[in-house]
Order: C-alpha cells, then structure tokens, then sequence
C-alpha cells in the first residue's frame, strides 16, 4: 500500500494537467474508485473536468476535495528533470503537482481503499469532490460543483482538502479555516486642470491622501482565537495624464481586505465609505468579493485529524489560518466541518517542486485514521 501510494502519484504527475486542462487525471483516479463501488458524476463546465464520486447514500458524508490541474511549469531549462516525468532523487519525488496537490490526492485514494477493503459497511458515505480549475479563476471548478450539490439539498458532514499545509515537516500545521477576501476598486474624483493654475480644479490625490492614511491606520478588528486582525491594504493607485503639467480629474485606489470571522463584508463596506464620507470625498466604489472566512473549531473532525497526526507523525499539529484563499471558500457553503491537510509548502508552484517520498504513506495514513475515526461501524 506504501508503494502503491508513490505509484499513484507518479501516475497523476505524468499529466501534464496545466490549469485548466485535466489531461487524464480523473480517469486515473476513476478507475481507481470504480472497483470499491463509488458512483461517477461529471459535471463539467465551459471545458472545465470536475468530478463528483460517491459511495452510499447515507450520513455522516466524508468528502475529500482537491484539484487535479497545476500552475504553469516555467522555464523548462531550469527543471532538472522534465516538470511531468516523476523521478526520486534523495528521498525526494520531484514534479509538478507534487506538493500542490496530486501527492494528497494519491494518498486519499489509498487511504480510501485500505478503509473500504477493512470496512466495507461502514457508516456514513465517503466522496471525492474533484476539479481542474482551481489554479486557474477557479469560475467553472469547485464552485459548479457545489452550485449543483446545493440545488439538490446535498450538504457535506466533513471534508478533508489535501492542500499543502505544512511547514517543516508533514502534519506541524493544518488549516482549519482561512480569511476571506475583499476588493474594491475605489475612484476619488475631482477636476483636472492646469498644475500651474490649482485654484481652477480639484486634485483629487490630495483629496484622498487624508482618508487613505485614516483607513491604514484604522484597527477593524482584534481578530479571535482562531484568526489575526483584518487587514486593509492598497495594491494598485493610478492618477493623471501622464504629463507633469496637468492636475488629474480623478484618482483610482485598488485595495484588499483579508478579514476574519470577527468582521462582516457588509460591516468592513459600512465603515469604509464612513471614513470616505467623512472626509467628504466625490467617489465611487466597485467591490468584488473574492471569498468569505470560514473556520472549523475544536469538534469530531479537527479532533480526528490532530489523533491522527500524532499517531502517525509523532508531533502535535498546529491549527492554523493563515495563507491565501483555497476552495475552501466555496465548500465551506455546504459543509459544516473542513480541515486542509496535505505535505510540506516549500516547494509549491517553485521549479523541481518535491515531496518527500516518506511522506507520502504517512499522509495516505494520516487520512485512512481519520476516516476510521469519524466512519467506522
């Protein structure tokens, strides 16, 4: 089962499955769950693979979730062995997709089966909820998946996202939530005219300069147990002409909240454009909302996942929120319990991205003791 675990991977890594083309990777792994008796649904979107298995009909459903595509490799010169040719190399599995995330998604499918084969009447239901586009804009992956779950009633119990959560080594740190994220697109407007002539417009940068200097120095939340304080921060600013002579007519702010639990988007909105008005600024705002917080507390899953991480790797597992935006954001609508569990983050997305291979029967055990944990007669 270890080598079966390597095997696997080495299998999914050799599809050279750049965002969003799956190349072969959902028929590898269905035709891994088609012989413990999951049932296949494809619901693919605008050329986007995702997969939706399922074994039983019952509760509590255990879901694993991932993503079969990979970033682009970059300079192929620079790989020392070609980027979608597997290969060892002192204890390490070099490749693209090797830490980001086809190693966890080998190690879920034998965790699977070692489960399955033990218990076959086990309760509850076990699924895999499988996209190409996630290192993509991430519009027609996870998120049709859960547009199509949601339309039919179906909610998840726990789900497990094998991304790569660890720091140093396997199983120091999961994510059992993540910030969410918020953007706006902030143009300041006033009236352009000549530099030398000031009185005749309205620069609009130093309209602004005042509530920007408010607005990074205002404290929008303490954060909580879980998650670090709100963060607002500007990305982009573009005013003017590009002449030096000529005062522009309006000023366009890019900025970001990344925001925890603690802060609403519609409370953040509020007390920004309060500031805004305050300082009786002419402006208007387009929001995007990139994805909400979620968060998982102490309960049966984050309680199965730190066991199971000290029985296998020997540590103590550090629950964390940290980092950007993962599917998460999209599943959390429809699931009650998530965890992100998956190797070391050193390498992803990097050339001669690696995993360690003794990790890898450690990650497939890792999962396999949850799943005995939580779905067990």
């Amino acid at each position: 089962m270890h080598d079966k675990t390597r095997l696997l991977a080495q299998a999914i890594m050799a599809c050279p499955s750049i965002t969003p083309d799956d190349a072969g990777c959902m028929e590898i792994i269905r035709e891994h769950l088609e012989p413990l008796g999951f049932k296949f649904e494809f619901i693919n979107r605008n050329g986007v693979t995702n997969l939706w298995a399922r074994r039983g009909t019952a509760k509590p459903l255990f879901v694993f979730a991932g993503h079969t595509d990979v970033v682009p490799t970059g300079p192929l010169d620079q790989w020392t062995s070609p980027p979608f040719s597997p290969e060892i190399r002192d204890g390490m599995l070099y490749g693209r997709g090797a830490a980001d995330m086809k190693s966890s998604i080998a190690a879920a499918l034998t965790a699977t089966e070692a489960f399955v084969t033990a218990n076959p009447e086990h309760s509850g239901s076990i699924a895999f909820l499988l996209t190409s586009d996630e290192e993509g804009d991430a519009t027609d992956g996870t998120v049709a998946v859960v547009e199509a779950l949601k339309a039919r009633g179906e909610t998840l119990d726990y789900c497990i996202i094998g991304e790569p959560t660890s720091v140093d080594c396997l199983g120091d740190m999961v994510k059992n939530g993540r910030r969410g994220s918020l953007s706006g697109k902030l143009t300041v407007k006033g009236i352009q005219c000549h530099i030398a002539y000031p009185h005749l417009g309205k620069n609009p940068i130093h309209l602004a300069a005042p509530a920007i200097a408010e607005l990074a120095a205002t404290e929008w939340d303490q954060g909580n147990e879980y998650f670090p304080p709100t963060t607002w921060q500007i990305s982009n600013i573009h005013g003017g002409t590009g002449a030096t002579n000529v005062i522009p007519g309006a000023v366009e702010i890019k900025f970001n909240f990344r925001f925890s639990t603690a802060s609403t988007v519609e409370g953040l909105q509020t007390r920004l454009k309060s500031i805004l008005d305050k300082h009786e600024l002419d402006y208007d705002i387009d929001w995007t909302l990139g994805a909400r917080p979620f968060l998982t507390g102490r309960g049966p899953l984050a309680d199965a996942s730190i066991e199971a991480i000290r029985s296998v790797c020997g540590i103590e597992t550090e629950l964390s929120t940290t980092g950007g935006t993962s599917d998460g954001r999209f599943i959390a609508e429809i699931c009650s319990q998530m965890i992100e569990i998956g190797p070391v983050n050193a390498t992803s997305h990097k050339i001669d991205e690696s995993i360690a291979v003794d990790a890898l029967p450690k990650l497939s055990s890792i999962y396999q003791k949850i799943l005995e944990k939580l779905l067990r007669p």
